[in-house]
């Protein structure tokens, strides 16, 4: 809730040119984050991780909460301190979360596995959705907005304060720590604990990868669709709804449930549509789409259209990233695998902030001008397509067994 909230808080308030240099800053620390943390991933028990990033990010989150609640509102450095905290963290979290999978489950598991670990996600996200709806517009005459649909509550709700979600949102890193707490695993992978300095335990990582060129080509290609929609979900999306479509922060955070149905569909089949086409083809046809999605953005205004196109996008990301999770746990040994999805976010990271300075430009938050950025990931998706065609035949091409 607090990552659907912050931008929309920003443009509110009409900072949103603060706001997109948050995000450069943000993308900017990722560069040098990156690498550290999935050198951490590899080397460290990662149940313990979490738990320590669980106790530490909420505990910086209710006392930033508390410093709303003392003073009745909190400074915009401030609430741009929290979406910087929880990017950073999710730079950690989401290696750690993916290598701690291939470390407990056996191969046979790695669709399933992957499929069930994005509908929980985009559950969770719609919910998070539908509370930041809430919590950001309030209710109006009893009544809640959800997907262009009224809904009756009997009562009213007022908004929020941003302070306010800060509080709910720590909560919740509380209750995720006990609950980690009290899970048991056996590892099904050996895993060695490495010796040496963090340098040159990044440096194995880089061989790993130079040793295995294919699969850094399908890391980085494959990773386009999520560059595309982090931009579109944390800097593109706020200026389209705001400025193009014109509409409220119900329709913004309702996009966020739209995106996560179209998510939680095709976690539910893809399994079984990776039964009869390989991965680098599906992700091909995938990002491709994507592209197009994109471009039709771009070319048009209608509130509706953008929440269907929305859904197609999950469709797209869930996907691509149930894809090429399951691809890169097939393909990458476990005593690596922090190390190597760091260097493809790293890589990721550095195409973000290369666009991000590009769509900082005024032009861009000027009228409706920010159609063009939408145009140009489009364009950037097309041309990530292309060269998927292009490493195709140098790709792991063989079927999952379902």
């Amino acid at each position: 809730m607090s990552m659907i909230a912050i931008p929309w808080y920003f443009a509110q308030n009409e900072k949103l040119a603060f706001f997109g240099i948050v995000y450069l800053v943000t993308n900017f620390l990722s560069m040098f984050w990156m690498p550290f943390s999935g050198s951490i991933v590899d080397k460290y028990n990662r149940k313990k991780i979490f738990l320590v990033l669980n106790i530490v990010v909420g505990a910086i989150l209710l006392l930033i909460s508390l410093v709303g609640y003392a003073r009745g509102a909190l400074p915009p450095v401030m609430v741009a301190s929290v979406f910087v905290l929880t990017f950073l963290n999710y730079n950690i979290h989401y290696p750690c979360l993916y290598a701690f999978v291939q470390e407990i489950i056996e191969a046979k598991s790695y669709y399933k596995i992957t499929s069930l670990l994005e509908i929980v996600g985009q559950i969770t996200t719609i919910m998070a959705g539908a509370g930041a709806t809430l919590l950001l517009e309030g209710t109006s005459n009893g009544s809640l907005n959800i997907l262009g649909f009224k809904w009756q509550l009997g009562f009213d709700i007022a908004p929020w304060k941003i302070y306010e979600i800060f509080s709910l949102d720590a909560m919740t890193y509380f209750i995720s720590f006990f609950i980690i707490l009290m899970i048991r695993f056996t590892p099904v992978v050996a895993r060695k604990i490495e010796q040496g300095s963090l340098i040159s335990r990044l440096k194995f990582g880089l061989e790993y990868l130079k040793q295995n060129s294919q699969v850094f080509w399908f890391g980085i290609l494959s990773y386009m669709v999520f560059l595309a929609v982090l931009l579109e979900a944390f800097y593109l999306g706020v200026s389209y709804v705001s400025n193009h479509l014109e509409a409220s922060g119900d329709v913004y955070a309702n996009s966020k449930i739209a995106y996560s149905m179209g998510a939680i569909c095709v976690g539910l089949i893809i399994r079984y549509v990776f039964r009869y086409i390989n991965i680098p083809f599906g992700i091909i046809v995938m990002t491709f789409f994507a592209g197009a999605i994109f471009l039709t953005l771009s070319l048009t205004h209608s509130i509706y259209l953008f929440f269907a196109l929305m859904m197609f996008l999950g469709i797209c990301n869930a996907g691509v990233r149930i894809a090429r999770m399951t691809y890169l746990f097939k393909n990458v040994d476990n005593q690596f695998f922090g190390r190597a999805g760091s260097i493809f976010f790293l890589t990721n990271v550095v195409f973000r902030i290369i666009l991000l300075f590009i769509f900082s430009i005024a032009f861009f938050q000027t009228d409706n001008h920010i159609v063009y950025a939408y145009m140009i990931v489009g364009g950037l998706l097309f041309l990530s397509s292309w060269f998927l065609v292009k490493h195709y035949y140098s790709f792991d091409r063989s079927l999952s067994d379902g």
